[in-house]
């Protein structure tokens, strides 16, 4: 039956071509036009559900940063804080901190986050026993996102920064706090959430109880996959690493890819003095190229932020969701990142009896924190 109407149906067609070939001709291309539009119409359709999709993610991701409940640094209390004049008490406000004649507010609107290196080789996040076993954080950034002036600012902290980090046994009970580097507070706890939230504290106790929104720790192993993933990085080679790449002559520039990009970033030739000073600067160095080259990846296709997330996920320990990540990555394409955005913790490193100890310029990160978390009043 259905085959006898196809002939018949081609039987009207040769006899309408015979009596008006372009009336034919006409119709056919109608056909052909229906089903272009209907296919261009689903195609859009499924474009404009994934985009509906990432802006109703970051919608989502916006309402729970805003929720975050955070108490302000303790500036005031510090020792180079100095008091208000009989005039300005009148007026002032809890939190406000005098400094050199000048009156500061702290930025509530702010929003902080802290990035660490993990040094591990795992393809995948391990939970491990209570102890000392979570892993040492090598590399450590604050990342900051200032909504009054859309711009972001880097802070870069020294592994070996000596600061106080608590102690705890192998059931996961508080010891003591000591004197210590910095990197080793991520060591204590399992390795995965609890290492992340010590080594948190110990960050934010290091900059007067600065409030921290979220937190990152990445494996090592994950840098070649995300570095290929934003297209590659370019880096001038700051020191001679010959020996662990024949490309990294210093001076020269390079594409990194892959394993190079991991080598980059974690080479430490331990045997040489000040050689975790050398590394943070080429970690700042990569890390600057890298955001650029992600946010322009980013800009090119939103959808990029869901895949970086995905293929760093196994290897990353964090609490910042993927809603919370496309809502953050879909601002910071608005935000200003220069070179004179990122700051390094100043001070000097001195040989311990075991290690490098690296010792912070209390007035110096004092200043620096007035001038990234604070505004003039």
């Amino acid at each position: 039956m259905k085959d006898k109407r196809k002939k018949d149906l081609r039987a009207n067609e040769e006899k309408e071509f015979l009596l008006n070939p372009e009336r034919l001709k006409t119709k056919k291309k109608k056909k052909r036009f229906k089903r272009l539009a209907l296919c261009f119409g689903i195609l859009l359709a499924l474009i404009l559900s994934a985009g509906v999709s990432i802006l109703v993610v970051g919608a989502v991701g916006k309402s729970r940063l805003k929720q975050v409940s955070a108490e302000q640094p303790e500036l005031a209390s510090a020792v180079l804080a100095e008091a208000p004049a009989e005039e300005e008490e009148e007026i002032w406000e809890e939190g406000w901190v005098k400094y050199q004649g000048q009156i500061y507010a702290y930025n509530e609107d702010i929003m902080t986050f802290l990035f660490m290196g993990i040094d591990k080789q795992d393809g995948t996040v391990r939970e491990v026993a209570e102890g000392t076993d979570g892993g040492q954080a090598d590399a450590l950034f604050l990342l900051v996102l200032n909504p009054h002036d859309s711009r972001a600012s880097v802070i870069g902290i020294n592994r070996n920064t000596m600061t106080e980090i608590d102690i705890y046994n192998g059931e996961g009970a508080y010891v003591n706090t000591v004197l210590a580097q910095i990197a080793v507070q991520h060591g204590f706890g399992n390795g995965v959430e609890k290492s992340c939230e010590y080594q948190k504290e110990a960050v934010s106790r290091l900059f007067y109880s600065l409030p921290i929104h979220g937190y990152a720790a990445v494996n090592m192993s994950a840098i070649p996959a995300l570095n290929d993933l934003a297209g590659g990085v370019d880096v001038t080679v700051l020191e001679d690493m010959t020996s662990e790449a024949p490309a990294f002559v210093k001076g020269a520039e390079v594409h990194l890819e892959g394993e190079d990009a991991l080598t980059y970033v974690r080479h430490r030739n331990m045997d040489e003095f000040g050689s975790a000073d050398q590394r943070l600067a080429r970690q700042k160095q990569y890390l600057t190229n890298f955001i650029s080259a992600a946010k322009t990846a980013v800009g090119e296709d939103i959808s990029m932020v869901v895949r970086l997330y995905q293929t760093a996920a196994p290897m990353m320990t964090t609490d910042i969701t993927l809603d919370e990540a496309v809502y953050l990555a879909s601002q910071a394409l608005d935000y200003r990142l220069g070179a004179e955005d990122f700051h390094m913790l100043e001070g000097k490193t001195v040989m311990g009896e075991q290690f490098e100890e690296y010792y912070i310029d209390e007035t110096a990160l004092y200043e620096l924190i007035l001038k990234i978390f604070y505004e003039k009043v």
